[in-house]
């Protein structure tokens, strides 16, 4: 009895204690100016580590740990920060907090596009996005890329399929231009490309982007899109505008899952795939006495693989089509062709070989990183500041399957039933940058260093070398690694002059230097990964190397490096509270191709109210990557349905040199935008921007140039066998392709942004927002060396009607996004449409040229189609909330590829006009129902998810 007596004595005193400790704190709402409640606003305690965020209606809660005499800053992205002196007795106090707009009301501080003092995006002289944390977080989509394709209508990019290491990195396209031709930046510092070159059928095919997804959404604070040519602010690469992220500060602990798979009922068939886990967390800590701050993020998401293929239709999987012998009759041929197909079904079931038997869509995916960001202030006016991250990802794509059929490409003694080979990588991202920043008497300073580096290791698997001696190949090999490394020094000086009661009434004075490094590498695989072990096939030859995916070779590895100097000057001037006049120009030197020079002029006049009118002109330049100008390998890629090796050799190969092409150039950019921007009553903010874009010397990656034939013969006098045979005079290579500068596009289009928000009481809000662009790219002229200009065939090839479609029509030339927030009381409803337009395929043979004495209808549009998702959130408290939701809640897919009637699995035909063809059409052999070299909006179908937030 005392001894339970005692237990519950202690329970209440230290309940008394732990109250008596706790009783003292702060509790209330944040709001803007007009009353309505502003989620994620940061509270901090000044001098010490305490510190909360407001939930999603505002409220907010605060714990001291004794009484006394306090000061709290509150801050919102695009709100004024306000710091609040506060009293604390032994009690919970309540106290509301009203964040007033910075300068605009319900618009965003933006940082990119100016060297100026930062400026909300409505007021902002060029066009530019921001997206918040909320915006990033409050879907479906847990990938970077993803994320923007459904948030940003100048922004398209999609996973891809089949398309080697293009499976496991999505190229992206801003307002319609290549994945090259969009700057990233880091908290404003020139982020790291990949080590990867899109060289496969897809959609920026030939350039070197990004990889977005290498940054763990969790670690952002906002995303700035900035859509305009800034070259001549930012360097090579921001011809069509510049994408800046920007990392969190000082947060509080904030933790969130998910899980989500695919919930389609597509071709028949209920899909439960692509089971997606996702984890993360962040907290950013305030160091004492303002000393500054340390955040540190993290992220992990698994991805399983989706699979949307169609049945291979080749009525044979074991043995080649039989021919229709000279005196044999219709009926009699089809009677004996269903005789083997039986049989040849029947040992496929016996064996298992599916029909279904590719795995198109997504790749199985592993992402795991963390982000590192933090500053220390040395008293008032001096910063240090840094930010690190590291990305491991792994990744495994599928490739085409080897039938049993194919027999110079498998081993049967192996793989008696054909193998889906597969292509695993491994993908490391580092990045590290550090600063300086302060003052030097009435100059503000910058002085920084930032390193970045991407590999890619290649494994092959469930695959073999076919060429070596029968039972002898391994299974998986390493095939090689890709590096890319870069390394950037910047010096950047600003001051702003002020003047009183003149016609100039501010003038922001900048300038600045940059010297990079970039350093690009091909590491060779093991040796059985590309050799050729003799092996024949009666008297063919076997093909050399990993099937699926040859690893490089010693001759393919290298080791290249460049620098570049680049200096800058930009000066922005005010003329009373109406006007803003801006010119910048910078020039570059790079030690590999020469110099450029850029310039770029931005003016804004305010019209009436808050409504201004705003433009800029501006010249740019990309330099040729690394990667363009010596990435080359020998790989297997289908073409229709046939298995071809292709050689890709670079500007310093002698081929490329028979074929009259030199080193590559720059490309040179010149664009102009005009458009309105501001705001109509309290609540209402619009911007209206249209912009046009012209791009001369365009690299391209060429088509392929394939060795001549007639009849299934080689031409020895062709041109391109003559060539080939300077490398590969046993023919195994059957065609050629490589870098060149070609073409000359222009690109223009509009952007339209429309926000309102409604206060609809003290405990409900509506947000609509409505964003669009539509944009139209045109190739104006193509332009060959003299040998390939004076030779109408090798013209043709250098840049066909399939690789034009790229340009012009494979990604959509509009895009429209209506999105509809409802918050009530603990609610929140999220419902978000975006129209996809149109995106067109062209064959690269003219349809309308027969080829066989057939004609082969290959070209096909892909209508439009709305994609809708709706989310539902819960906040149960302060600290938790859980929300479920759909992304493609309506099933839509594209539409599908036109299948030829004769590229059927029971066509028996024996008829040459009528017979089985699998080449008439672009599903090769049925298996692709969807486009794959356009990119409208993928084909995965519904996915639902649920996910579980905490935050304290």
């Amino acid at each position: 009895m005392i001894k339970i007596l005692f237990k519950n004595t202690l329970a209440i005193l230290l309940f008394l204690t732990s109250a008596q400790l706790f009783a003292q704190g702060l509790k209330g709402k944040v709001t803007d100016s007009a009353g309505l409640a502003i989620p994620g606003a940061t509270l901090q305690v000044v001098g010490s580590k305490i510190g909360t965020s407001s939930d999603g209606n505002g409220l907010y809660a605060l714990k001291f740990p004794s009484a006394g005499a306090y000061k709290v800053r509150i801050s919102f992205t695009g709100y004024q920060t306000a710091e609040v002196a506060v009293q604390i007795d032994n009690t919970v106090k309540t106290m509301d907090f009203v964040l007033q707009d910075a300068k605009e009301l319900l618009s965003d501080v933006v940082v990119v596009g100016s060297r100026s003092t930062p400026r909300t995006n409505i007021e902002s002289v060029v066009p530019v996005d921001l997206i918040s944390t909320k915006d990033v977080k409050v879907f479906a989509q847990t990938d970077l890329t993803q994320i923007l394709n459904f948030v940003a209508p100048s922004f398209s990019s999609n996973r891809q399929t089949v398309s080697d290491g293009t499976d496991h990195i999505d190229p992206a396209s801003l307002r319609g231009l290549g994945p090259d031709q969009v700057l990233v930046l880091v908290n404003g510092k020139r982020r790291h490309t990949t080590a990867l070159v899109n060289i496969n059928g897809t959609f920026g095919r030939g350039s070197v982007g990004t990889d977005l997804n290498s940054i763990p959404v969790s670690a952002i604070e906002r995303i700035e899109v900035l859509r305009d040519g800034a070259a001549a602010q930012y360097g090579s690469d921001a011809i069509a505008g510049v994408i800046n992220i920007v990392l969190k500060k000082i947060t509080p602990y904030s933790f969130s899952t998910s899980f989500g798979q695919s919930s389609s009922g597509a071709l028949g068939r209920d899909f439960s795939d692509g089971r997606t886990f996702q984890v993360d967390f962040s907290k950013g800590w305030a160091f004492k006495n303002d000393k500054g701050f340390i955040n540190f993020a993290a992220q992990y998401l698994q991805r399983g693989y989706t699979n949307r293929g169609g049945l291979d239709t080749r009525p044979l999987l074991y043995s080649a089509n039989p021919t229709k012998g000279p005196t044999e009759t219709e009926a009699a041929f089809q009677a004996r062709f269903a005789s083997l197909k039986a049989a040849d079904d029947a040992r496929a079931a016996a064996n298992g070989l599916d029909r279904n038997n590719m795995r198109v869509g997504n790749s199985d995916s592993k992402n795991g990183g963390g982000f590192l960001n933090g500053q220390f202030n040395f008293g008032k006016t001096t910063q240090l500041y840094y930010a690190a991250g590291f990305t491991h990802k792994t990744g495994s794509a599928a490739g085409f399957y080897r039938l049993p059929t194919q027999t110079t490409q498998i081993d049967l003694s192996i793989y008696p039933n054909g193998f889906l080979p597969f292509i695993d990588t491994k993908i490391n991202d580092y990045s590290f940058s550090a600063g300086l920043r302060g003052k030097i008497g009435t100059w503000d300073y910058d002085l920084s260093n930032t390193s970045g580096e991407n590999t890619i290791e290649f494994n092959i698997d469930n695959t073999v070398n076919a060429s070596l001696p029968t039972g002898t190949s391994p299974t998986s090999f390493y095939a090689g690694e890709l590096l890319f490394r870069q390394n950037t020094s910047n010096l950047d000086i600003n001051k702003k002059h002020t003047f009183d009661g003149g016609f100039l009434t501010s003038l922001n004075t900048a300038f600045g230097g940059e010297f990079r490094i970039d350093n690009y590498q091909i590491k060779e695989g093991e040796l059985l990964s590309y050799s050729n072990g003799g092996r024949l096939i009666g008297t063919s030859p076997t093909a050399s190397g990993a099937q699926v995916f040859p690893g490089f070779k010693p001759s393919n590895a290298l080791d290249k490096s460049r620098h570049n100097v680049g200096a800058y000057a930009d000066l922005e001037a005010e003329f009373g509270s109406r006007v803003t006049l801006e010119a910048a120009g910078r020039y570059e030197n790079y030690s590999d191709f020469g110099s450029n020079f850029s310039y770029k002029f931005t003016g804004k006049i305010k019209l009436f109210g808050d409504v201004s009118l705003r433009g800029a002109y501006a010249t740019g330049f990309r330099a040729p990557s690394l990667h363009q100008q010596y990435f080359n390998n020998e790989s297997t890629q289908f073409v229709g349905t046939n298995a071809t090796q292709v050689l890709t050799v670079n500007n310093a190969n002698p081929i490329v040199g028979q074929f009259g092409v030199g080193a590559l150039k720059p490309e040179i950019s010149k664009s102009g935008s005009l458009g309105l921007a501001g705001k109509i009553a309290k609540t209402f903010t619009f911007t209206v921007d249209a912009y046009n874009i012209d791009i001369s010397d365009r690299i391209v990656f060429s088509s392929q140039y394939a060795r001549e034939r007639s009849g299934g013969v080689l031409v020895p006098t062709g041109v391109v066998n003559q060539i080939l045979n300077t490398v590969d005079p046993t023919a195994q290579i059957n065609s050629v392709q490589f870098f060149t500068n070609a073409i000359t596009t222009n690109t223009a289009g509009i952007d339209v942004v429309l926000t309102n928000r409604f206060n609809l009481g003290t405990k409900s809000s509506l947000i609509l927002s409505v964003a669009g662009n539509l944009n139209k790219t045109v190739v104006r002229s193509i332009q060959g060396s003299d040998k390939i200009e004076s030779d109408p065939t090798l013209k043709a090839k250098l840049f066909d009607r399939l690789e034009r479609s790229r340009f012009e029509s494979s990604v959509p030339k509009n895009k429209l996004n209506i999105t509809a927030t409802y918050n009530v009381s603990k609610l929140s409803f999220v419902a978000r449409t975006v129209r996809f337009g149109e995106v067109t395929y062209l064959n690269a043979i003219d349809p309308n040229i027969p080829a066989n004495g057939l004609p082969i209808q290959l070209d096909q549009t892909f209508a439009p189609k709305w994609i809708t998702d709706f989310s539902v959130s819960y906040a149960a408290s302060k600290t938790w909330s859980v929300t479920v939701g759909a992304n493609n809640i309506f099933d839509v897919y594209p539409d599908k590829l036109y299948i030829n009637p004769r590229n059927n699995a029971n066509n028996l035909s024996g008829d040459a006009a009528s017979n089985y063809s699998g080449g008439l059409d672009n599903t090769s052999n049925g298996r692709f129902l969807y486009p794959r070299a356009v990119s409208q909006f993928g084909f995965n179908g519904r996915y639902v998810y649920g996910k579980i937030a905490c935050t304290f």
